[in-house]
């Protein structure tokens, strides 16, 4: 089985994060980069499967600019076999769109019969690549499962549903993401670190994958303007000094979070 498994690049969440405000990117040297925590969850997945199916080969694919090379190799270091790692200056600022034209195009030029996301990035949080991704493959999409079983020819899951638990399965080949309910990606050890620096990465450019970054067909989103946000204001402060209640009474009706005296039905 070859199960491929999408990883970023991100700034790290312990740090501030903030926009250019020239560019409206996010500003990657605000805070130092790591390897997106979910993506090490999905990578842990992949490995698990692998530890006890002798033959399955796990690879890291990320879209990122050429310094992510390090970040992308500790999914190496974690235990993946490979990585493909797409760098391409046009891809600077790529929005959901053309991401997932572009990992689609990696995914099928590298071959699969799983692919393995997380549900959101945390620096992005747009939710939609991998359902996305999976449209362009034309292959089944298990969305947010907390729990993922890697059969002979499918695979399952569970995600939690109002009320309960709704459980799914797919035959392969499948995309599937996962939720912060599974397990922490593992820490690479000494041997792990030293491995990955010999393990092959495939450095692939749009030019490689036929993908075409200025192709309006498939709706690009473009950014008009952005803006710093304005700082928080201070809140309503209420002195009582007999009349506090209606003071906060009149509030909660200014601000429609309840019926005040015209607004009440009639009985």
């Amino acid at each position: 089985m070859k199960i491929l498994v999408l990883v970023k690049e991100v700034p790290d969440t312990y740090g501030d994060r903030k926009l250019n405000l020239e560019t409206g990117l996010a500003d990657r040297g605000a805070s130092d980069p790591v390897l997106d925590e979910i993506g090490e969850r999905a990578v842990e997945v992949a490995l698990a499967h692998a530890d006890a199916h002798e033959g399955t080969e796990v690879v890291a694919v990320g879209m990122a600019p050429e310094g992510a090379a390090t970040t992308i190799r500790k999914a190496l270091a974690m235990g993946a076999g490979s990585a493909v790692h797409i760098v391409d200056e046009a891809l600077l600022g790529a929005d959901l769109g053309l991401t997932a034209r572009t990992l689609a195009a990696a995914i099928s030029r590298t071959g699969f019969d799983l692919v393995i996301a997380g549900n959101a990035s945390t620096d992005g949080s747009g939710g939609a690549i991998p359902a996305m991704v999976a449209e362009l493959l034309a292959v089944p999409h298990l969305t947010g499962l907390s729990v993922v079983e890697i059969g002979d020819g499918s695979v399952a899951g569970q995600r939690p549903v109002d009320g309960g638990v709704q459980r799914v399965s797919s035959p392969l080949p499948a995309v599937v993401s996962i939720t912060e309910a599974l397990p922490d990606g593992r820490f690479p050890n000494f041997k792990g670190i030293m491995a990955a620096k010999k393990k092959p990465v495939e450095v692939l450019s749009l030019s490689d994958l036929q993908v075409d970054s200025e192709d309006w067909s498939s709706g690009l989103s473009i950014m008009l303007s952005v803006a710093e946000r304005p700082p928080r204001a201070a809140g309503v402060k209420i002195v009582d000094d007999g009349d506090a209640g209606e003071q906060i009474t009149g509030f909660l009706a200014e601000n429609r979070l309840v019926r005040s005296d015209d607004e009440r039905l009639p009985e």
